[in-house]
């Protein structure tokens, strides 16, 4: 497995993966993944990262959005990590995240959030492992409009992890 940084090019593959992760129904209130203008438009330029298996097949992807746009947020941003369902179990997240979160830092991220439904629980067994912390719980967030849980108000998980390296003084 190859993580490398994420180009253009790769867009229609991206929204692909993004796609195929939103039918479980346990990943994002979004039920259309859209298109690759409307996922360039909503992630910050830095921190894009794409996992590609050995025939180059992008098969994961991560990156950041702003969480607002005031200054004193410019070192936070919101992650997204999303794996092909038909590549899970094989550690893309894991290499994802992990070189999210350095790639973040050396671009001065002192804190990533992220929000999870708290039925995803290998993604937040995940975040763990990277040092995110669960801060919150956002009761009754919004209600879904598709999937196994369509109609229903949703909570979501808050999590947060505090750079050791970045912002420290």
């Amino acid at each position: 497995m190859n993580i490398r940084a994420m180009t253009p090019d790769d867009g229609s593959a991206v929204v692909d993966v993004y796609h195929r992760g939103l039918q479980s129904g346990h990943a994002s209130f979004q039920e259309n993944a859209g298109t690759w203008s409307d996922w360039d438009q909503g992630h910050l330029d830095a921190c894009r990262l794409v996992a590609c298996d050995g025939n180059g097949r992008i098969c994961g992807w991560a990156g950041l959005s702003g969480v607002s746009g005031r200054c004193v947020y410019q070192g936070v941003g919101e992650i997204s990590v999303y794996v092909d369902p038909a590549s899970q179990g094989r550690g893309i997240g894991n290499m994802l995240l992990a070189s999210l979160i350095a790639q973040s830092e050396q671009n001065g991220f002192w804190s990533l959030e992220a929000g999870i439904f708290p039925e995803n629980q290998a993604s937040i067994a995940l975040h763990q492992k990277h040092g995110f912390d669960i801060v919150g719980r956002k009761r009754g967030l919004g209600r879904m409009n598709y999937g196994p849980m369509a109609g229903q108000w949703r909570d979501v998980m808050v999590l947060q992890r505090r750079s050791e390296i970045v912002g420290i003084e």
